[in-house]
C-alpha cells in the first residue's frame, strides 16, 4: 500500500518528462518509418535537443538531491569542528559560517559549485592549546593545510557517490530503464568531475586575504588586521589571532553547556533581558535559554536598538523564533519607529503608558523611556523626566489594583522610573545601567536591575576587557505570583573564558523555617557549574 502513492507521483513525473523529450505526434507514424510509439522513452526521439534537455534535467536536479541527502562530511579543521558541503553556484568560491557570528565568502574558484563550510564549535582544548603554547601558530598554517586537504578528499569522494546515486535513482524512477538511469549516473559524474577540474584550474589561494565578512564577524579585519600589517607585525598579530580565537571558542562553549533547570510544575519562568544594543549573538543565546531553562515568557527592559534607526529593524526579526512570548518598553536607545515594528509581531508585547498585558500566567505592565538619546536635537530629560514617568507608572498601577486587576511585574528601562513604583507592585525590573542591582526598596516593592544581554553591543569587541553578558531567569510561583528564586546567568562575553550561573533567594523565604534547595556558587567554568535540581520551597509570601 505504502509503494501505490509513490509509484503515481513517479509516474506523474515521468508522464511530464515525457512530454517534453518526446511532443505527442499529430498521427499515426506508418509501421516501419522509425518513430516510436506516444510515451516510448526508448526509441529515437523526433526532436534529439528536447531530449537531452530531459535528460540533463534528470541529472541536475538527481545529483542535486543526492547532495542535500549524502554529500556532506564532518571533519576537524585545526581547532574548529566543521561540517563540509558541496552545492550547486553559478558563481564558485568558499563560504565559512561561523554562526551566530557571521560568515566570510571567499573568491577561491570559478565553477559551478560552491564549498560551504559551517564551523560548528570550536573545541576548547584544541584551541587552548594555541593559546597557551603561541609557538603552535608557527605549524598551524600546515596544520590546517592537512586538515581540509583531507576533508576535501574525503568530501570529494562523498559527492561523486552522492551525484551518482542520485542521478541513477532519478533516472530510474523517470526512465524505468537501468541503461538510461546509468546513463544519468554517468553524466551526473562527469560533470562533478568537470567542475572539480574548473575549481582546480581557478584556485586561488590568495583569496584568503581578501575575504567579505558579513554579520558580527565584519569586525574581523579592525581586530586582526589587514594582510600588510600581518606582514609586518607578526608577532602582534599572533597574539590578537590567539585572543580572537579564543573569544570564538567560549562564546560557542558556554551558551551550549549551561546547567539545565529542572522546572517544577508549580512555576512560571520569566527570563529577563536588557540591553542589547543590537548584537545579533544575544538572539542566539536567549534562545538557548528558552530552550534549556522552559521559559514562560521574556522580558526585555529596553535599549534593544543603537540608533532606533529604520534600517534597524531587521535586527528585531529573530524575535519571532524565540519560542517565547516576548514583552518588551522601549529604552532611550529605542526610537517609536523600533516600537511601532515590534508592535507588528504576533508574539510580542509592546507596553507603554502604564498598559498592561496577561502573558504566561502573569499581570504584566510597563512603560518607555522618557527620553530618546540618539535624537541630538531634543533636549534630554535626565533624572526628573524618568522620575515623571516613573509617577505615571505608579498612577496606572494603581488604577489596575482599583479595578480588580493587580499587576504582579512592572518594567520600565530606567531604574529611576522604577524606584518611583514602589509599594505599588510586589517587582519591578528594568535596565540601562548594564550592571546588575537587587534591592528590596523601602515600601517592599522589589527592585531588579538587568545588566546587559548583549555585552555592551557591537562595540564590546573593541574594548580591552568587554563587558560580560547578563540575563536572569526568574522563578514566580504560580499561585501566588510572587518571586521565589532566581539564576542569575553570567557569561564571559567576548573574550573571556568563564560561564557562571548562581541561585538566589529572596530575603524574605530565607527567613522561613522552610527548606529551600542549596544555593550552587558560581564557578569560573560553565562545565563544572552545579546544576539545580529542583526548585527551593516556596512558603507563601508575605502580603
Amino acid at each position: 500500500m505504502v509503494r501505490v502513492p509513490f509509484r503515481a507521483a513517479a509516474d506523474r513525473v515521468r508522464h511530464r518528462l515525457t512530454q517534453i523529450v518526446r511532443p505527442k505526434p499529430r498521427g499515426r507514424a506508418p509501421v516501419g518509418s522509425g518513430t516510436a510509439a506516444p510515451g516510448d522513452l526508448t526509441g529515437p526521439a523526433r526532436r534529439p535537443y528536447l531530449r537531452a534537455l530531459g535528460m540533463l534535467a534528470v541529472v541536475v536536479l538527481g545529483a542535486w538531491l543526492g547532495l542535500l541527502a549524502v554529500g556532506s562530511i564532518r571533519t576537524p579543521v585545526g581547532p574548529m569542528d566543521t561540517n563540509m558541503t558541496l552545492r550547486p553556484s553559478l558563481t564558485g568560491g568558499s563560504k565559512i559560517n561561523v554562526s551566530p557570528l557571521g560568515a566570510l565568502e571567499l573568491d577561491s574558484h570559478i565553477a559551478p559549485l560552491r564549498l560551504d563550510v559551517d564551523v560548528d564549535r570550536l573545541d576548547p582544548e584544541r584551541s587552548q592549546a594555541l593559546v597557551d603554547r603561541p609557538e603552535r601558530f608557527s605549524s598551524l598554517q600546515d596544520e590546517v593545510t592537512r586538515d581540509v586537504a583531507a576533508g576535501t578528499r574525503e568530501l570529494a569522494v562523498r559527492s561523486c557517490v552522492a551525484v551518482v546515486s542520485g542521478a541513477t535513482a532519478l533516472g530510474l524512477v523517470v526512465y524505468r530503464r537501468p541503461r538510461r538511469a546509468l546513463a544519468a549516473g554517468g553524466l551526473a559524474l562527469t560533470l562533478l568531475a568537470a567542475s572539480g577540474v574548473s575549481a582546480y584550474a581557478t584556485w586561488n589561494p590568495k583569496s584568503v586575504l581578501e575575504p567579505k565578512f558579513s554579520g558580527l564577524l565584519s569586525s574581523a579585519p579592525s581586530l586582526v588586521g589587514d594582510a600588510r600589517s600581518i606582514v609586518t607585525e607578526f608577532d602582534i598579530y599572533q597574539q590578537e589571532l590567539a585572543r580572537l580565537v579564543t573569544n570564538v571558542t567560549k562564546l560557542y562553549d558556554a551558551t551550549s553547556t549551561l546547567p539545565v533547570y529542572q522546572p517544577d510544575p508549580g512555576t512560571i519562568r520569566v527570563l529577563h533581558v536588557s540591553d542589547i544594543h543590537l548584537n545579533p549573538a544575544a538572539w542566539h543565546i536567549i534562545a538557548s535559554l528558552v530552550e534549556q531553562y522552559e521559559i514562560d515568557v521574556i522580558i526585555d527592559s529596553g535599549d534593544t536598538m543603537d540608533h532606533g534607526s529604520a534600517p534597524e529593524n531587521g535586527f528585531l526579526d529573530p524575535i519571532r523564533d524565540l519560542g517565547a512570548p516576548y514583552v518588551w518598553v522601549r529604552g532611550n536607545h529605542d526610537s517609536p519607529i523600533t516600537q511601532a515594528y515590534l508592535t507588528k509581531f504576533k508574539n510580542v508585547s509592546v507596553l507603554d503608558d502604564g498598559g498592561a498585558v496577561n502573558v504566561g500566567g502573569l499581570r504584566i505592565a510597563g512603560t518607555g523611556d522618557a527620553s530618546f538619546t540618539p535624537d541630538r536635537t531634543a533636549p534630554v530629560g535626565g533624572k526628573e523626566a524618568a522620575q515623571l514617568e516613573g509617577a505615571r507608572l505608579a498612577s496606572a498601577l494603581r488604577d489596575q489594583e482599583r479595578a480588580g486587576t493587580p499587576v504582579d511585574i512592572a518594567v520600565a528601562h530606567d531604574p529611576n522610573t522604577a524606584r518611583e513604583t514602589d509599594g505599588t507592585v510586589p517587582l519591578v525590573l528594568s535596565g540601562h545601567l548594564h550592571r546588575r542591582i537587587n534591592e528590596q526598596l523601602k515600601l517592599g516593592t522589589r527592585l531588579k536591575v538587568e545588566g546587559s544581554t548583549g555585552g555592551g553591543g557591537l562595540r564590546a569587541v573593541q574594548n580591552e576587557k568587554p563587558e560580560k553578558v547578563h540575563a536572569s531567569v526568574l522563578y514566580m510561583d504560580r499561585s501566588t505570583r510572587r518571586l521565589q528564586a532566581w539564576d542569575e546567568i553570567t557569561l564571559g562575553g567576548l573574550g573571556l573564558t568563564t560561564a557562571e550561573v548562581s541561585r538566589h533567594l529572596p530575603e524574605e523565604n530565607l527567613k522561613k523555617d522552610a527548606p529551600v534547595s542549596p544555593t550552587p556558587s558560581p564557578t569560573s567554568s560553565s562545565t563544572s557549574s552545579p546544576s539545580p535540581t529542583r526548585s527551593p520551597t516556596r512558603p507563601t509570601p508575605s502580603p
